[in-house]
């Protein structure tokens, strides 16, 4: 099994990445505590800067972030605690999504919106060109066109290295692909849910990395004596590793990005990537989610 991917076809990233959104404050009071949280930059931030540093010290290459985390906090805080960045670094951000309120999360996809956020995003990494730029989401108010095109605007203004889309359709992809090259989707995926298996089997026959974000499955399936728990006792992994383990087999351009403020947790993590499964205990897992 591969454990590296060439985004694009040209930047290579080991294939567990890291997702910077769970580093922010706790949740505002009365907000949903799976994405209420994601509102300010965590209060000890050089907790959070000693995550991201261990993350890239361990060999990961791959950093996930967007303009809405903390309204642009979250991107602030990499550059903080990583630029200048290593040269295999590539982080990848996403603009598209406003954010009005802790609560509130609404797809904006005015082109000249689009290109606002981008040049914003460039000053808080401190970059000059943004290796992987994704819609956050698709804005049924806006043409997908006009959307797409103003991300190919800021590819051909040498602003953008390589583009993405997240929470897409296969029919949106073919039609975002007629405009410019899609280096990768972000769309919710793992070992439970998997609403979206026809667009991981797409990406895998055009080469395009598939970036699961809340990789590792939750629920009475990974619970102690589980399923999940079961393989992962064969395997002399933990419950995680072996979800995670189990998306890397899935496809080869499947790129996790589980998130953590843990260090351990990050270490548990990547060591998903040296889980193998055979392909019974493969087969047992990816039943599940008939279950």
């Amino acid at each position: 099994m591969e454990t590296t991917f060439l985004l694009g076809g040209e930047l290579k990233v080991d294939r567990i990445g890291y997702g910077a959104m769970r580093l922010s404050a706790a949740p505002e009071p009365g907000s949903d505590p799976g994405m209420g949280h994601v509102w300010r930059a965590p209060t000890d931030r050089s907790a959070a800067a000693a995550v991201l540093r261990h993350a890239v010290r361990s060999g990961v290459t791959l950093i996930d972030t967007a303009d809405s985390y903390g309204l642009g906090e979250n991107e602030e805080l990499i550059a903080e605690a990583l630029h200048p960045y290593r040269d295999d670094v590539v982080i990848a951000t996403k603009v598209g999504v406003a954010r009005p309120s802790p609560t509130e999360w609404v797809p904006v996809g005015h082109p000249a919106y689009l290109r606002q956020q981008a040049e914003l995003s460039l000053r808080r990494l401190k970059l000059d060109h943004l290796d992987l730029l994704q819609l956050h989401r698709v804005d049924p108010n806006v043409p997908l066109a006009d959307q797409i095109g103003a991300l190919h605007q800021l590819r051909e203004e040498g602003k953008v290295r390589h583009i993405g889309l997240s929470e897409v359709t296969v029919e949106q992809l073919r039609a975002a692909e007629q405009i410019t090259p899609i280096a990768a989707v972000q769309n919710m995926y793992n070992l439970l849910t998997r609403a979206h298996e026809d667009v991981v089997d797409y990406t895998a026959e055009r080469a395009i990395a598939f970036i699961p974000f809340f990789p590792v499955a939750m629920g009475a399936h990974t619970a102690p004596g589980g399923p999940v728990a079961e393989v992962a006792a064969e395997v002399g992994a933990t419950p995680a590793q072996t979800a995670l383990a189990w998306l890397l087999h899935r496809s080869p351009t499947i790129l996790p990005i589980p998130g953590t403020t843990s260090i351990e947790h990050l270490t548990e993590n990547s060591g998903a990537a040296d889980v193998l499964l055979s392909d019974d205990q493969y087969a047992r897992l990816s039943a599940l989610a008939g279950d």
